[in-house]
């Protein structure tokens, strides 16, 4: 096959390369379907890229793409569910570094955060899809909704166990950071705002761990 003929066009002018190489014996299609349908979704969004164009580049076809993911509302929802798993894996990380240490742990978030930044050229899956898709009643909204909301939760925890004051407020105010520094970013490049994220993160930080320090001097 020539390389012209190897290239497909799809929806919004994209152009999807089929991967030449044998596939892995050891990867069944369902997860080629998957980790090929993350890959272009991520890097020519949700809408622009199709199913035709997502079965050739996981060497396979529509028919087995539908027979294990009935639309493609669910291959889609099948994706962030593999996103959310990989972004919640991070608690556990920061359990594992920093054993009963929550406010260490606090700290390797915004550090593992900083790193997550360096390496999403396309930002974050889950907010970019609830930007992309405009249906109230897509049901990957919900998926993202419920992650987010776990997540902020999560770090609030963190930050009341570390025994920082005010934990909702730091919580949210690490997380808007967080969302802002990824379209930052992606707007103005690793020398805009973005750049002073992780400044901005451990400011918030001290802050708060201020505010607990002027409280005890008080009594």
């Amino acid at each position: 096959m020539s390389s012209t003929n190897a290239n497909k066009p799809v929806e919004g002018g994209a152009i999807v390369k089929k991967s030449t190489a044998k596939a892995d014996a050891k990867t069944s299609p369902r997860e080629r379907i998957v980790s090929t349908a993350c890959a272009l979704f991520r890097s020519h969004g949700i809408r622009g890229i199709g199913v035709d164009a997502i079965a050739q580049a996981a060497d396979t076809n529509k028919m087995t793409l539908y027979r294990h993911f009935g639309s493609k509302d669910d291959l889609v929802c099948e994706t962030l569910k593999v996103a959310s798993s990989k972004a919640a894996a991070l608690w556990d990380d920061l359990s594992t570094r920093f054993p009963g240490n929550p406010r260490a742990q606090v700290d390797g978030w915004v550090s593992a955060r900083v790193d997550c930044l360096a390496s999403e050229p396309y930002g974050c899956d889950l907010a970019n899809a609830a930007v992309e898709l405009k249906e109230s009643d897509h049901p990957a909204h919900a998926l993202i909704e419920s992650f987010k909301t776990a997540q902020r939760q999560r770090l609030e925890e963190l930050c009341r166990e570390a025994g920082l004051s005010e934990p909702e407020l730091l919580a949210d105010t690490l997380s808007m950071l967080l969302e802002g520094a990824r379209v930052s970013r992606i707007a103005t490049g690793d020398q805009g705002p973005a750049a002073r994220f992780e400044r901005a993160c451990r400011a918030a930080i001290s802050a708060h761990a201020a505010r607990v320090e002027e409280a005890g001097v008080g009594h």
